[in-house]
């Protein structure tokens, strides 16, 4: 009974000293972690030690329990020591592999750059939203009674022909303007509309230097009560100053458009020469009547403009085949 308590120090005194060195030569966290419920755990041999503190005498318990609370201090000290060790050596480890070596060659990815065409599709749309106007789209492939009926071409009109395009066996076409918007979006919303349809057109023209059979087209236009046709000279005066950059002289000359009453095209003076721009006019009442609209009560205006012309004067581009061409060495210039 009296070596028991020198049993029991000297057991604390060298479990101290090979739990130390066991947990300094530990070269993982899973391994140091096994040390610890190896030693430290509820079955673990500090434990298993203190399981004798019952046979010692009421003057002994105090002087061995307070040894063991050192080892177990020690040994709780040296695993916290060699866990931060370890994670550091491991995120080292980690941030060596990961490292970036700036002085290294990048690899080379090629910017794409935007199209003439969408780039001027998208300013003009910007100027109209500015100027409050909401953007709408519409199918491509239509009927002849949005692309032509609804407009006020008569089935037998020679208008017609000036935009033959490319017929489906079904009896619908490929849209010949963005006029069709026009139709579609009057018959879903009531007045007041201010709306820029943008998109893609297909006629049946010869392809040279300025014509092409598929081509862009921006329209707008604008349905209220008591809208005139100075209301639309004003729409096309800021519009084209702020496409060009600077403000200029235009004209408008009489023409005609199924669509449209009084119409007119748009020239403007661009580097001393007169160039059309546009075609517009104040919507005809036929057009009003076919959506619903009362002729009496609201008036509006339309004018359209090809992007590929827009786009051609504001690049000094010579044949619009260019924009159709796919060479880089021309887009680059973009």
């Amino acid at each position: 009974m009296t070596n028991q308590p020198n049993d029991l120090e000297a057991q604390l005194t060298a479990l101290k000293q090979d739990a130390q060195n066991a947990i300094a030569s530990a070269e993982t966290l899973p391994r140091l972690e096994e040390l610890r419920l190896a030693y430290l755990g509820k079955k673990g041999q500090v434990s298993q030690i203190l399981g004798g503190l019952g046979k010692l005498s009421p003057d002994e318990r105090p002087r061995i329990g307070a040894l063991a609370n050192e080892v177990k201090e020690a040994l709780q000290t040296a695993l916290d020591k060699k866990r931060s060790a370890l994670q550091a050596v491991q995120i080292q480890a980690q941030l060596e592999a990961e490292t970036l070596d700036v002085t290294m060659p990048p690899v080379y990815r090629p910017q794409g750059r935007v199209h003439p065409l969408n780039s001027t599709m998208d300013r003009a749309i910007d100027i109209f939203v500015g100027l409050g106007y909401t953007v709408a789209t519409g199918p491509e492939m239509e009927t002849d009674y949005y692309n032509f009926e609804a407009l006020n071409f008569l089935p037998d009109h020679p208008a017609r022909d000036m935009q033959d395009t490319i017929y489906l066996p079904d009896g619908n076409l490929l849209r010949t303007h963005t006029s069709n918007i026009q139709i579609r979006y009057m018959e879903e919303n009531d007045p007041p509309v201010r709306v820029i349809a943008p998109g893609r057109c297909y006629r049946r023209d010869t392809v040279d230097a300025t014509h092409a059979a598929v081509f862009h087209q921006v329209e707008f236009f604008a349905v209220d009560e008591g809208l005139t046709f100075a209301d639309l000279k004003g729409t096309i005066k800021v519009f084209l100053q702020q496409m060009f950059g600077e403000e200029m002289p235009i004209r408008f000359r009489a023409s005609y458009f199924p669509f449209t009453e009084p119409s007119a095209e748009v020239d403007m003076q661009w580097k001393g020469k007169w160039l059309e721009i546009m075609g517009c006019g104040t919507i005809d009442p036929n057009v009003l009547k076919a959506v619903g609209y009362d002729p009496e009560v609201y008036t509006g205006f339309a004018a359209g403009f090809g992007v590929e012309r827009v786009a051609m004067v504001l690049h000094q581009i010579d044949d619009i085949r260019r924009l159709y061409s796919s060479d880089l060495r021309f887009l680059r210039q973009f």
